[in-house]
């Protein structure tokens, strides 16, 4: 098979959750341990960072990968789903993975991994632990897909957990209520590993984190408490953040969201250089600053055109169309058109 007859199998084979919803949703997390014995459990070769959350975790992931680039370190990142092209998902050092290592592990692993019939995010998570790991990455930065604790990616050990928030969406697989969300969500917290929560949310949701971080001794902190001094400056398509650490830290994203993102990385960087990890003060101002040149990032409050202005956003749900609202609130404009996707 060439690169796009390896595209065509992925998709009609493996069960897509963008293309053809909740049947494509497999419950538990058999399939992905069945996938990872296959494969040799690659992500342990390296050290892993995990990312949830309803909003932000692919502003959060695509801005810490970029840090730790910066920081001189060798950075895997799996994100979904993607926009225009599937290798967007599988970047190292934020170029994309190999066409001929899509075509590669599709071939060579076929008839291993047909039997498990793995979803179409299942068996792509398990591509991109084996670029990482071919790749010998020093660290990846790993995204969830839906939810947390019966997510494919909660398979892996991280040096740091990180949700960023708690918003309904998906409630037909991860339930009705916050609480009952952040219980899923709150999965991926694991013994002993530090987590940062960026937005507590209400007291019920604030009380699922920190009894699940008791039940298995991980740190927790909390964004909102350790970066309460964080002030921003709009100018447009981006951000200026001032705190007492981080004085005029620019933010190449805009959209009103990056001010909360903004606090959980701050907590995150913290954390990982508490941990260990060398991590500069100019690795943490060039990676703001340069989070679209590094890692590809696209789609954040974005302007596509300037005359007549078009603005593009990949909000989704009623929490992040929220900030879409608010941010709108400081254009100027005679006419507004909006498409929804």
């Amino acid at each position: 098979m060439n690169y796009e007859e390896t595209l065509d199998y992925l998709y009609n084979q493996m069960p897509e959750y963008q293309r053809i919803g909740e049947r494509a949703y497999k419950v538990g997390l058999d399939n992905s341990l069945a996938l990872d014995r296959i494969f040799g459990h690659p992500h342990r070769r390296y050290k892993t960072i995990h990312v949830a959350g309803t909003n932000g975790k692919g502003s959060t992931s695509h801005l810490l990968a970029a840090i730790l680039q910066e920081s001189g370190y060798k950075v895997g990142l799996y994100t979904s789903p993607h926009l225009t092209d599937f290798r967007e998902r599988i970047r190292v050092n934020g170029e994309m993975i190999e066409k001929s290592f899509v075509v590669d592990f599709t071939e060579r692993y076929r008839e291993e991994f047909e039997p498990v019939m793995p979803s179409f995010f299942e068996l792509t998570m398990e591509m991109a632990f084996l670029w990482f790991a071919k790749q010998k990455v020093d660290i990846a930065v790993i995204e969830t897909g839906l939810g947390g604790r019966l997510d494919s990616t909660n398979i892996i050990t991280p040096v740091l957990s990180i949700i960023t928030n708690i918003g309904l969406d998906h409630m037909k697989f991860l339930g009705d209520t916050l609480p009952q969300i952040a219980a899923e969500k709150a999965g991926i917290i694991k013994p002993g590993v530090p987590v940062v929560i960026g937005e507590k949310g209400n007291q019920e949701v604030e009380r699922v984190f920190r009894n699940r971080a008791a039940s298995v001794q991980a740190p927790i902190r909390f964004a909102e408490e350790e970066i309460s001094d964080l002030s921003a400056v709009s100018k447009g398509y981006h951000w200026i953040f001032h705190t007492r650490e981080y004085p005029s830290l620019i933010c190449e994203l805009g959209g009103f969201a990056q001010q909360k993102n903004a606090r959980t990385l701050l907590t995150a960087v913290a954390l990982l250089q508490k941990g260990g990890l060398s991590i500069p003060r100019n690795a943490v101002y060039r990676g703001f600053s340069q989070v679209i040149t590094l890692t590809g990032l696209r789609g954040r409050w974005q302007q596509l055109q300037e005359k007549p202005k078009i603005i593009c956003d990949i909000a989704h749900n009623a929490h992040g169309l929220g900030d879409v609202m608010e941010q709108l609130k400081s254009e100027q404009y005679n006419q507004l058109h909006m498409v929804f996707g």
